[in-house]
């Protein structure tokens, strides 16, 4: 829940302002089914981070992403924090909505994978951010921690059923910047999220995000009827006392009231998740950096597009994929790593044919500065 603030900045002189970042840059050479289009040098974004603390309890703060060298520049995060007691905080402006794991904390230097999980960018739609308004807070007590999240927001729009993807796809209406200042269906999306933490057993988070997604009036005139999306999400993370094992994990239902006159190739439900296994194997003086990280890793990920069977035949409809991803990574510092990943994955199209293989390597660096 802290992922927001939990970054570093320098402050400028003696202002109340203050600036970071992060880069992210890899190197990666995949093959599908044997076809390779070679190797591939990716400035995948630059991220900028820019906070003010304006008075007492009042608080700015903003994120612009320039990503593939500046061919995308979006405002993922501006917002206004005011506390008027820790349990309530008002947050307005630009929101990530608070579903799952990935969405709010996203930084790649926080990670030791050069992709973002398939399940939080190819069937959630991370990163996401909307125009809206809320609350949040948090209670501690001893070891523990209790924290909530809810908003009202900009929402999804008919393309997560009308893109070039020909699926239910939620992260197509990303493309759509009327969000930030229209909602499709005149509906506000609400995503509200609990957290509960442990000092010694990890943290637990449930969130929910639905709304209506399709313009079901115009000029007052009912012209369809509401349709919604609704998804719910449960992520898990902790550290392993003695070994420092570190475990993260989200998992992700979706459901999508799609019209009766569409394919069946259009999902009605969606799932897919993934788990992040991180082992310190070396954590010493190396080359002259202090508690340098020497860490293996491994991420597991699914996602199923089409939950359910065709009607014709009771067969499974496919539209899935899984991947495995090894890696080494180093970290000179702990917010500078370099890391070297491996993925082995499968995807079956929706007729449930032999599923294609990609495998390959990719090579990273990122860094807050």
């Amino acid at each position: 829940m802290d992922a927001v603030y939990n970054r570093p900045f320098l402050n400028i002189g003696k202002t109340p302002i203050a600036v970071g970042g992060y880069l992210e840059a890899n190197w990666q050479h995949l093959y599908t089914d044997g076809v390779s289009e070679g190797h591939q040098f990716q400035a995948r974004r630059l991220t900028v981070f820019m906070s003010s603390a304006i008075s007492k309890r009042v608080k700015f703060l903003s994120e612009i992403e320039f990503e593939e060298g500046g061919k995308e520049i979006a405002i993922e995060f501006a917002s206004v924090d005011v506390e008027f007691h820790p349990l309530v905080n008002f947050r307005g402006g630009i929101i990530m909505n608070p579903i799952g794991a990935f969405n709010q904390n996203h930084d790649g230097p926080k990670w030791e994978f050069t992709d973002r999980p398939l399940s939080a960018t190819q069937m959630l739609p991370s990163t996401f951010s909307n125009a809206g308004a809320g609350f949040f807070g948090k209670k501690y007590k001893d070891d523990w921690m209790l924290g909530y999240e809810a908003y009202f927001s900009g929402s999804f729009d008919n393309s997560i059923i009308e893109n070039t993807e020909n699926k239910t796809f939620l992260p197509a209406a990303k493309n759509n910047p009327e969000r930030f200042e229209e909602i499709n269906s005149g509906v506000p999306l609400f995503t509200g999220k609990i957290a509960i933490r442990n000092l010694k057993l990890g943290e637990l988070g449930l969130s929910y995000m639905g709304g209506v997604y399709n313009k079901y009036q115009d000029d007052g005139m009912i012209i369809d009827k509401k349709r919604r999306v609704r998804i719910f999400a449960l992520d898990y993370n902790t550290t392993l006392p003695k070994i420092k094992t570190f475990i993260t994990s989200e998992l992700a239902w979706i459901k999508v009231d799609v019209p009766s006159t569409y394919g069946q190739q259009f999902g009605s439900k969606q799932f897919g998740g993934f788990m992040d296994i991180v082992q310190p194997l070396l954590k010493k003086n190396i080359l002259g950096w202090e508690n340098a990280v020497l860490n293996l890793a491994c991420r597991l990920e699914y996602v199923d597009w089409n939950v359910g069977r065709f009607n014709e035949t009771g067969e499974n409809i496919g539209d899935e994929i899984w991947s495995v991803m090894p890696a080494i990574s180093f970290r000179p510092t702990a917010q500078t790593v370099f890391r070297l990943n491996y993925r082995f994955q499968k995807q079956r199209d929706i007729l449930g044919n032999p599923p294609a293989t990609t495998d390959g390597f990719s090579l990273g660096v990122s860094t807050y500065f």
